[in-house]
């Protein structure tokens, strides 16, 4: 059985100007010996996480990192070697050490300082170099505090020579200080449980760490603090994965709903939970928002996200981005096109964007829609349910968030029908950086046989679904998935290169016979076709015998096409679709016996005991196992199971950790992710809530994890960091299982309230503000909703004896748009909730508009054309009356056009919607002013004009 990732190594590389020189101790260090640097022999044979400098190239040769440097420079900082997230401790004193030679004589200085400005120095100490190796110890005291993962940095300056040269340096030590390694850490309860909530109904466990032998006495406390159940602990011994003698807790006969719980045991407690079905219906919702947050190529808007999530667009084009539209291969393909492979969802904390891994986490996101659909509730996965800009589509938001991956697979196929394997950085960028900050050159791998068969599953999955939802797209799916299958079949052993991962993972895969039966089972599915019907039933892997309760991942596709077969029908034998859901039933029960033995029940197990990359991931993935069976059967049993593997996630694990960011009293806040980045960056944030952590790894394969993690029980291989990427990564795969199990829990879940038969209260009569000739703003006061909640408010007009719709909002102010000049009209507002329940209409308000011309702005448009495009000028002009401090300016194109560069503007499209913001020089527009912009698109004769000018939000008269 393979493991869930090969390992994937990132630079973080925050380079500083010189630092200022500190008088240097010279006395012993006397605190702890502490060490400070990660990866100070190389003896793994990689830099990580030391970074170079421009005109700086790293190598590790026989354990050393030789630098080589180019000659030129000026200043010694103008060529650096270092290390970042160094700690410091100030009155602290240190003692740096390291082996160092030259290929040709040099001075060279290690400093020691902040990474960031104001650059403020700690020590500096300068060293001849000779061609022969040399220990160099120096000790100092520092006068400054940096924390793990905080500004303190370690550099080597290696500029101010007129030749190039190689300098290699070898044992690097930093030992001092009095703080642990990685700060004091989290606390660690005696008492785990799932810190997020219980589902009333359903059974309730939790674990106590405890030498004791015999059973010992605990008391659950409401949020008062008062004793509402008692009993007796279950003593388990001591727990294999863990390494803790446990006891087993079981509450499950209280049942009463409510929140701020605890489990005491003596003196110990437990982290606050709750007795609810809510928090588990915000999970299905917040794991589908992670998709958004990832998205390539579009502006993540605050309106979606919030403004402490909200991003310019990445990856467009837009300096320094190069942009995905015209991406070529890599430069030793030379494969003779470029592809337009924009959209897509980046994979992890960094920006590559990778087939295989894209593959299963679309399926699973497609195939929680289409389980709901065939067997479940999909009513809950409606239109509207999701913060995406395709919220009012008519389509459901979980399939317009799966077809911005879909159509990035589509465009990563090549002309022969292979597709390539992924496309990211030519090297690794820093931690943070966000996407539209990246200036990497991005680069196309080669085709490969397991990205193709995953595009052709995908595709095919994807043209079942859109059938009837959108024809032209499901016939564009079909025949991407059948070009795709056969260009698989020509070339059935195009292994993706193991080595590939500089800039991005490598996500080799050896084994293609699960890919081959997964696309199979899809295109059948869809098809019906014979040819693919008898690549399933001559599968080796045919009836179930891919799964296994070690669980399926990227590399291990099978059990997806086994899902699809057992839940749409399809013309096979009714004895062999069976054969199939017992596969599922019989894993399911080997794994319910491996979590009875366990003290922090998980549906998960390597065979030889460890845990890999991603272990939550394969939980989650193993959970819906458990879901399934419980689908094919009914079985209270696995229903249960599925919400243990929860409880896991939420903080019943021996690091009492809430793996899922927001949840819980002690969720992972340092996820590995280049926004997400808080930990490095105070001004930016922590995970959103609904982003599933790698969890424990016992490979240890990042230098924080090998530092802080050495010898650590298999559950207990983790640690919340950002550098740790090993173990406190995301990706959209881990998530899409998450996203998976979280809506399936959901839809089973008890009921939180009873259903509501009370429509909302009426809403407050608006009040009109910013007339215009063709709109107006309505405000008014809230309704209420004690039972589900208001859901939004539909604007209506009132039209004689009857009402129309203008606009549904979710707030209680709405801007409304489109309306005809010097014409009366007549609003009014009423409530919907969470049921559907609608309040009374409320009290209209009249609204005249303003004459044609008397508007926000007015817009000049002229365009050249030509054959292929056309060159567009605008003249925005202020007709407001008050100044603009900054403009926003909005427009529709009639057709296919595209901004293809543009000018004194920023200038961004998604779909037909094109906006443009503007630059630092061009921001501010007195009244009656203007200001002109440009751009260039492609169009075709007769150049229909743009419609909709809008600035900031406020629609434009034309000239």
């Amino acid at each position: 059985m393979r493991s869930l990732f090969p390992a994937r190594r990132r630079h973080v590389a925050t380079l500083a100007l010189a630092v200022v020189a500190t008088a240097f101790a010279t006395t012993a260090a006397h605190a702890a010996d502490y060490q400070r640097i990660l990866n100070g022999s190389f003896s793994a044979g990689t830099a990580d996480p030391w970074w170079a400098s421009a005109g700086v190239t790293n190598r590790v040769a026989n354990s050393e990192l030789c630098a080589s440097v180019t000659g030129g420079t000026t200043n010694p900082w103008d060529a650096l070697i270092g290390q970042n997230g160094v700690p410091f401790e100030a009155g602290q004193q240190y003692t740096m050490s390291f082996d160092a030679y030259a290929a040709t004589p040099q001075r060279i200085a290690a400093n020691a300082g902040e990474a960031v400005s104001p650059y403020q120095g700690i020590a500096r100490h300068e060293v001849q170099l000779t061609t022969s190796k040399q220990k160099y110890t120096f000790t100092f005291a520092s006068q400054l505090s940096f924390p793990d993962s905080g500004n303190g940095q370690i550099t080597f300056q290696l500029g101010g020579n007129t030749a190039n040269n190689t300098v290699c340096v070898d044992n690097i030590s930093l030992v001092g200080g009095v703080i642990p390694p990685g700060g004091p850490g989290a606390p660690t309860k005696k008492v785990q449980v799932d810190q997020v909530a219980y589902v009333p109904g359903l059974p309730k466990h939790a674990t106590l760490v405890s030498d004791a032998t015999t059973a010992q006495t605990w008391v659950l406390k409401n949020s008062a603090g008062t004793a509402v159940a008692t009993g007796q602990t279950t003593p388990k011994g001591v727990d294999a994965l863990s390494g803790d003698p446990v006891h087993l807790i079981d509450f499950s006969s209280y049942d009463t709903a409510g929140t701020g719980y605890t489990l005491t045991v003596g003196a110990e407690s437990s982290f606050p939970f709750g007795i609810s079905a809510d928090p588990i219906k915000r999970l299905r919702y917040d794991s589908l928002a992670f998709f958004h947050h990832q998205r390539s190529g579009i502006a993540i808007d605050a309106q979606y996200v919030g403004t402490t999530y909200a991003r310019p667009a990445g990856h467009l084009n837009v300096a320094p981005n190069q942009g995905d539209n015209n991406v070529p291969c890599r430069s030793d393909l030379n494969c003779g096109y470029t592809l337009d492979v924009r959209g897509g969802w980046y994979d992890a904390g960094d920006h590559g964007k990778y087939v295989v891994n894209g593959g299963i986490s679309a399926w699973q996101v497609l195939n929680t829609y289409e389980r709901a659909k065939l067997v479940g509730d999909a009513a809950a996965l409606g239109d509207g349910k999701l913060a995406i800009p395709e919220k009012a589509n008519g389509v459901p938001d979980i399939l317009d968030e799966a077809r911005w991956e879909v159509e990035f697979l589509l465009r990563m196929q090549a002309p022969d029908g292979m597709v390539h394997h992924k496309i990211h950085d030519a090297n690794w960028t820093a931690l943070p950086t966000l996407p539209h900050q990246d200036s990497q050159p991005r680069r196309l791998s080669p085709t490969s046989t397991a990205a193709t068969l995953n595009t052709a599953a995908v595709a095919a999955q994807a043209a079942r679904i859109w059938k009837t939802i959108d024809p032209v797209f499901s016939a564009k799916a079909l025949a991407a998935a059948a070009k795709a299958y056969a260009a698989a079949k020509a070339n059935p052993n195009k292994i993706a290169d193991p080595n590939d991962s500089t800039g991005g993972g490598a996500y080799s895969d050896t084994t293609l016979t699960d890919e081959f039966y997964w696309a199979a089972a899809e295109l059948y599915t869809t098809t019906g076709e014979a040819g693919y019907r008898a690549d399933v039933t001559g599968s080796t892997l045919y009836k179930g015998r891919s799964i296994n309760d070690r669980g399926y991942d990227w590399g291990y596709t099978g059990p997806l096409g086994d899902i699809t077969l057992a839940l749409v029908p399809t013309g096979l034998p009714a004895a062999d679709v069976a054969a199939i859901k017992a596969a599922f039933v019989a894993a399911a029960d080997s794994l319910l016996t491996q979590m009875a033995s366990q003290g922090y029940p998980a549906p998960y197990r390597e065979p030889d005991g460890t845990y890999v990359w991603g272990s939550n991931g394969l939980v989650a993935n193993n959970a819906s196992v458990l879901a399934l069976a419980h689908d094919f059967t009914g079985a209270a049993k696995y229903r249960e199971g599925v919400y243990e593997a929860l409880h896991y996630l939420f903080g019943r694990n021996p690091v009492s950790y809430s793996y899922v960011s927001g949840y819980g009293g002690q969720p992972v806040r340092n996820v590995h992710h280049r926004h997400w980045a808080n930990q490095l960056d105070p001004t930016l944030p922590i995970a959103p809530p609904g982003a599933l952590s790698g969890g424990p790894n016992s490979g240890l394969q990042d230098p924080i994890a090998e530092r802080m993690l050495q010898g650590c029980k298999p559950q207990k291989c983790f640690v919340d960091h950002i550098e740790a990427y090993s173990l406190n990564e995301v990706t959209v795969n881990w998530n899409s299982a998450l996203a998976w199990i979280a809506n399936w829990a959901a839809e089973k879940s008890a009921p939180s309230i009873p259903p509501d038969s009370t429509p909302p209260t009426t809403p407050g009569t608006p009040v009109a503000a910013n007339v215009t000739a063709t709109g107006a703003t309505l405000t008014w006061t809230a309704s209420s909703d004690a039972e589900s909640g208001v859901r939004n408010y539909d604007v209506v007009a009132i039209e004689g004896d009857s009402t129309r719709v203008v606009t549904s909002v979710s707030g209680t102010s709405a801007t409304l748009t489109g309306l005809r000049p010097d014409t009366a009209y007549r609003f009014a507002v009423q409530a919907r909730n969470g049921a559907g329940l609608t309040s009374t209409v409320s009290g209209a308000v009249s609204v005249t508009t303003s004459p044609d011309g008397q508007t926000h702005c007015k817009i000049s448009y002229q365009a050249t054309g030509w054959s292929t495009g056309l060159s567009g000028n605008v003249t925005i002009t202020n007709t407001s009356g008050t100044n603009w401090d900054s403009w926003t300016l909005r427009f529709t194109w009639p057709g296919n056009q595209r901004i293809t560069e543009g000018w004194s503007a920023t200038w961004t499209q998604t779909g037909a919607a094109v906006s443009a913001t503007p630059l630092s020089w061009n921001s501010r527009v007195p009244a009656g002013g203007s200001v002109q912009v440009g751009f260039n698109a492609s169009s075709s004769p007769p150049h229909p004009e743009p419609t909709d000018f809008t600035v900031n939000g406020q629609p434009c008269s034309r000239n």
